[in-house]
């Protein structure tokens, strides 16, 4: 309750738990503000390129599809392909990171050294390469962010793992004859979850933006899907006459970014003081 009543205090964490949460409610009840969902992927040609109005807030696309439904839509999918890429980085980085922060020579060099090699290339760029190689779709690019997102999670784990393998309690534990088991996953792990928690956080911003990008570049998610990158991919061809196309698909990928780093910033400035932004 202590750490929830300091991060009510800083106030663009709370802005940012704001559009999370209000992201999250559209998400699980998009019947909340779009009466019929069904006509978000049912085109009407006679309503194509209608500017925002009283019947289509955010106009209409190319198709004659209302854009706001469409939005509201892609909530949920930009929502799903954050948390399950970022579940399944943490999932395959952060026992790696373990391991390696933990253990000394060949097994922790091997990590570190295949750590390096992947961030050592862009991961926009390796992203689009694998997910080439597995074939247009939404599946394909959840996987090629997750085969390209957990380093980060290894590298946090490890630096923090190392600094608390060095403290005086491990090496009491280790004298104790607890098993390297039990150190790792009752006593280390608890102690690096808060690093963990601001980059899974910040990571789910930064991931929603690369699944846009994809999605833009025709490698990520495929017609008929709701897709925010899609959609800028598609109205940019329109661009400016019919602004709304591609404007709006575009501030909501800003908004539920910008929320996920509002509130990661805001849990970094909890879990380190060191680095509070200046106010």
């Amino acid at each position: 309750m202590l750490i929830f009543r300091k991060l009510l205090q800083d106030v663009p964490a709370v802005i940012g738990l704001l559009i999370l949460i209000f992201a999250t409610l559209i998400a699980i009840f998009p019947e909340l503000l779009v009466d019929n969902l069904v006509a978000a992927n049912r085109g009407n040609i006679l309503l194509r390129l209608q500017p925002p109005g009283v019947d289509h807030w955010f106009g209409t696309d190319d198709l004659g599809r209302d854009l706001f439904a469409r939005v509201v839509l892609g909530t949920r999918s930009a929502i799903i392909m954050a948390v399950v890429v970022v579940l399944a980085a943490m999932v395959i980085g952060v026992p790696l990171g373990l391991v390696a922060g933990y253990f000394d020579g060949v097994v922790s060099g091997f990590i570190m050294r295949v750590t390096d090699v992947v961030l050592a290339v862009p991961q926009l760029i390796l992203a689009i390469a694998i997910a080439q190689i597995l074939g247009k779709g939404q599946e394909s690019a959840m996987i090629a962010l997750a085969a390209t997102y957990w380093p980060f999670f290894t590298r946090t784990v490890y630096s923090e793992a190392r600094r608390v393998r060095s403290q005086l309690f491990i090496e009491a534990l280790e004298g104790l004859g607890a098993s390297r088991f039990r150190i790792m996953a009752f006593h280390i792990l608890p102690n690096v979850a808060a690093p963990v928690l601001i980059r899974a956080t910040v990571g789910m911003g930064f991931t929603i933006l690369t699944a846009a990008v994809l999605g833009f570049l025709g490698v990520g998610a495929t017609p008929p899907s709701p897709d925010w990158g899609l959609a800028i991919s598609e109205g940019r061809k329109y661009l400016p006459e019919f602004w709304w196309y591609a404007t709006f698909p575009g501030l909501a990928i800003l908004l539920l970014v910008l929320g996920f780093n509002l509130l990661g910033d805001g849990l970094r400035d909890l879990v380190d003081p060191k680095l509070r932004r200046s106010r």
